[in-house]
């Protein structure tokens, strides 16, 4: 009786060099592009676990010191002993919500004031001791200005006092947090994916159709045997 041959197992075929320099460099931009867009994510997040925050420069009022681009690392103020002469905070001016980050150049306590019921005036609010009530401000003024900042600020209106500077993170953090940085981080890594996907698809179908033909080959020669 003739010998049945032992069927072959199809080993796999080695991948050519484009398809392995293809995947290295797919799966390249998905770890750059992954690791960017965490960045963005989990540093501004470190500094707010600290209770600080990042705030990007928009101005050159305070060059040399930081200049429009510049990132600073901004710590909350709980009380007005907090603040001193020479520090550079963040505020609130009066009627403005956008914040401006310039040098205390003084501290002040002005009488807070009132309307008169009588003249409409704005007068001085006297306290229950018959003495002018009155609250702490701050006078600024930016390192690059010939002149101080116009109106005082109440320190109400003081958001932080600035700990350190980061050249050139205020560029990074605008632009990763745009459309077009957003875009940039996701679309790439989202379509190499999508391609080492198509890939493994491919060479799957590849190599079952390899697996069915060596199987007919190898029922065609079984037959073969059988008819000897």
């Amino acid at each position: 009786m003739p010998s049945v041959p032992a069927r072959t197992r199809t080993a796999r075929a080695p991948r050519p060099a484009w398809r392995r320099v293809l995947s290295a460099a797919l799966w390249t931009v998905v770890a750059v592009c992954g690791a960017a867009y965490a960045a963005s994510l989990l540093v501004p997040l470190w500094y707010q676990v600290n209770d600080e925050r990042l705030l990007i420069v928009t101005s050159g009022s305070m060059a040399p010191k930081f200049e429009a681009g510049d990132a600073v690392v901004l710590q909350a103020i709980t009380q007005e002993s907090d603040l001193k002469v020479g520090q550079v905070v963040s505020f609130w001016p009066v009627g403005s919500q956008q914040l401006v980050t310039h040098r205390i150049v003084a501290l002040r306590h002005l009488p807070e004031l009132t309307d008169d019921p009588v003249t409409g005036e704005r007068v001085p609010r006297i306290g229950a001791d018959g003495t002018p009530v009155t609250k702490p401000y701050v006078f600024t003024k930016g390192d690059a200005n010939a002149e101080a900042d116009p109106n005082a600020i109440p320190i109400t209106r003081v958001r932080g006092v600035v700990l350190d500077v980061h050249r050139g993170w205020g560029w990074v953090l605008q632009w990763s947090t745009s459309a077009t940085g957003r875009a940039v981080m996701l679309v790439p890594p989202l379509l190499s994916l999508a391609t080492l996907e198509l890939l493994a698809v491919t060479d799957g179908r590849r190599e079952r159709r390899a697996a069915a033909a060596s199987a007919q080959a190898d029922a065609r020669r079984f037959d073969d045997l059988l008819l000897d």
